[in-house]
């Protein structure tokens, strides 16, 4: 039996967070917010006699994506006219790049089941959004609304080589791009909201051949899932047909996402479908080696780069670095913490910000951006807590007070008495008062019960409210319950 494998390259489109679209004064809204075509002027509506200028700010997105991907930025880039007919393409034509793009020859690195990996980038080019259609089903009547809003609006298209080869490298691939452009501050990264949209092509060869086969495009992927699994059904398509000897066809396909199927939409376009040629309302883009200079010396941190120092510098769980790093301003919130710290080890800080303030956030419903608890304010809870001034179970307490009071962690424990006490006289006297009132719990165990252990424990931490010094308890309970069973008391 002949065994396949699969060829995968993705076009990802990514709306830049600029104030203004790609080729005029609109500002850009919130199309899933903002009223149908109150973001709109004859530019972007494709009125005869208008003509577009380049949006700085969306091409200095584009470099620094560009650049953050190790791409070659070409000093003189062109923009052409991409003609094709559809309702919510005002002009007839879509302004795009095609055979000088802004940038070529980059690499993404993905981390995959089998390690790490690196995906080669083919292109990176700017072009304008299209509108949105709404098709309305009422009254007996079937008809389409266009929206303008999201028309001409500053996208950037990332394509990659057909490096990929599974439905879950594809989704690494995605994961980790998407992840890239909200660290530099380029796209939302918004699926839901249509501000990355992810179109594999999608081939299957008999393995061990150099030879491409034909490939289907899947269009318009909004969500992860959906990639994966859509990827997964078209690779067992093409792998079923050839098994069979049938032919694949070249075409564009859609993703059913009830049904969890493909669905033919048309056949697939090449280039010459399109008729580029250069746009003759636009000059061709100048990129000064001076402005890629100061625009690479600002790049942050990039993430495969943060993930690695966590793991390496800081002693991180890799699990707990992908979860940080998945999240930039959850990784930004991190790198504030472990700066502040004064005695916590930042291996702490990395368990206390992915497990007790990430469900802290989850229960009040809050985002980083509007929490009042300061990344400086988290570490002084952490180093009270190393400290020994509370334990804790009543670090959690506080750390939930802190959230949603914004005190600081000081004022919270001179306010509810809660600096934890270490007195061993005092904490001996309350073991031995537990045992004393509960002889029936304390039979059961010399018979052989010592799950009592924890509830023997627990009484203690109800009577001192939580503040006795949890290792000196157990000590404690250890050596009594101990003495007890041989028979000493």
């Amino acid at each position: 039996m002949v065994a396949f494998e699969a060829v995968i390259g993705l076009e990802i489109h990514a709306e830049l967070l600029t104030r203004s679209k790609m080729f005029c004064s609109c500002p850009v809204v919130d199309s899933t917010q903002a009223e149908p075509n109150v973001a709109v002027c004859p530019i972007c509506a494709g009125m005869p006699g208008t003509l577009p200028v380049i949006n700085r700010q969306a091409v200095e997105l584009a470099l620094r994506v560009a650049l953050a991907l190790g791409c070659q930025i070409h000093p003189v880039s062109v923009f052409a006219r991409k003609n094709y007919f559809y309702p919510d393409l005002p002009k007839g034509y879509q302004i795009s790049q095609y055979e000088q793009p802004l940038a070529v020859n980059g690499i993404l690195p993905i981390e995959t089941e089998s390690g790490w990996r690196e995906i080669r980038i083919r292109r990176v080019h700017l072009e304008e959004d299209t509108g949105k259609l709404s098709h309305v089903h009422a009254d007996g009547e079937v008809y389409s609304l266009v929206d303008l809003n999201r028309a001409g609006v500053p996208l950037l298209e990332i394509v990659s080589e057909p490096d990929l080869r599974s439905a879950q490298e594809v989704r690494a691939y995605a994961q980790t791009l998407r992840i890239l452009l909200r660290t530099l501050q380029a796209s939302s990264g918004d699926m839901e909201k249509g501000a990355l949209r992810i179109e594999p092509n999608i081939s299957v060869r008999p393995a061990g051949s150099s030879t491409l086969g034909t490939r289907v495009e899947i269009k318009n992927l909004n969500s992860f899932r959906s990639l994966e699994r859509a990827v997964a059904y078209q690779i067992e398509v093409q792998v079923g047909k050839l098994s069979r000897g049938e032919v694949v066809e070249q075409e564009t396909v859609g993703w059913d996402e009830a049904q969890e199927i493909t669905f033919s939409q048309r056949s697939k376009e090449e280039a010459h479908d399109y008729r580029y040629f250069p746009e003759p309302d636009l000059p061709p883009l100048v990129v000064t080696p001076e402005w890629v200079e100061s625009i690479r010396a600002a790049l942050p941190e990039l993430p495969w780069e943060r993930q690695r120092r966590y793991v390496e510098a800081l002693g991180l769980a890799p699990a707990e670095a992908r979860l940080l790093v998945s999240d930039p301003a959850l990784a930004d919130f991190f790198d504030r913490v472990v700066g502040a710290l004064k005695r916590a080890p930042a291996r702490m800080a990395a368990t206390w910000v992915t497990g007790e303030l990430l469900a802290r956030l989850n229960e009040q419903g809050q985002t980083l951006e509007v929490l009042r608890l300061s990344p400086e304010g988290f570490a002084d809870l952490l180093d009270r807590t190393v400290e020994g001034q509370i334990n804790l179970n009543t670090a959690k307490g506080v750390l939930q007070e802190m959230c949603m009071s914004g005190k600081p962690a000081v004022q919270i424990i001179a306010e509810r008495g809660l600096e934890q006490v270490s007195d061993p006289e005092w904490i001996a006297r309350i073991v031995a008062q537990v045992l004393r009132e509960n002889p029936a719990e304390l039979d059961k165990y010399r018979s052989g019960k010592s799950t009592l252990f924890n509830w023997f424990y627990g009484q203690v931490m109800r009577l001192t409210r939580g503040k006795a010094n949890p290792q000196m308890v157990r000590e404690e309970l250890t050596r009594c319950l101990e003495d007890q069973v041989r028979g000493e008391s």
